[in-house]
């Protein structure tokens, strides 16, 4: 099975047929697809300009689609080797238990539905980078009651996501699965009674 810099050469291979590219750019998303794999392409072909049906885009868009996936996935590696070294410097220093950071980054690992998307069609339209920097910072200060994408206040609990875990606090605003660890626990509460959370 290939992996993500094999498919990558392959999508930028000028002499490799436009459907095999086309088709390795979405293999990609296998690999490392922050809001899912469908959201994820939705939203590389609506930001690059091709249909997500269409099996001989521009090769320069889906080249240019592949470059914002690489930065976005270069600022996700970065996080999980901090990660590591944060739990191996907690570790020696006798914190063996992990928090909800450490839970919620179990189900994240390797980038997968990182800003998590349930309906394919509705993702933040920032570049996939800036979206995980945004996601990174709210983890890493003290929790709040806005989305960490978008500063939406609207959240509210949604059940029966495709996505593990299967429910949990969305942004009405730009549609991602907020990060439980980055809201407070009385905005959590407030989502979970079913009230469309709104910040004062």
């Amino acid at each position: 099975m290939a992996g993500f810099r094999s498919l990558a050469r392959q999508v930028r291979d000028p002499r490799g047929d436009l459907a095999l590219r086309r088709y390795s750019l979405r293999k990609c998303l296998e690999r490392f697809a922050p809001y899912g794999h469908r959201a994820t392409w939705d939203h590389l072909c609506s930001r690059w300009g091709f249909a997500p049906e269409d099996r001989s885009p521009d090769p320069a868009r889906l080249v240019a689609a592949l470059g914002e996936l690489e930065e976005a996935r270069s600022v996700w590696l970065a996080y999980e080797v901090d990660f590591a070294e944060r739990r191996r410097k907690e570790k020696h220093d006798g914190l063996r238990r992990p928090g909800s950071v450490d839970d919620w980054h179990r189900l994240t690992w390797g980038g997968f539905g990182v800003a998590w998307c349930d309906d394919p069609r509705r993702h933040p339209h920032e570049p996939l980078a800036e979206v995980l920097r945004r996601i990174i910072a709210a983890l890493e200060r003290e929790p709040g009651a806005l989305c960490p994408v978008c500063a939406g206040e609207r959240l509210w609990w949604k059940y029966d996501l495709d996505h593990e875990p299967s429910a949990g606090p969305v942004c009405a605003d730009c549609g991602i699965l907020v990060p439980r660890p980055v809201l407070t626990s009385e905005a959590l509460a407030a989502t979970r009674r079913g009230h469309l959370l709104m910040s004062a």
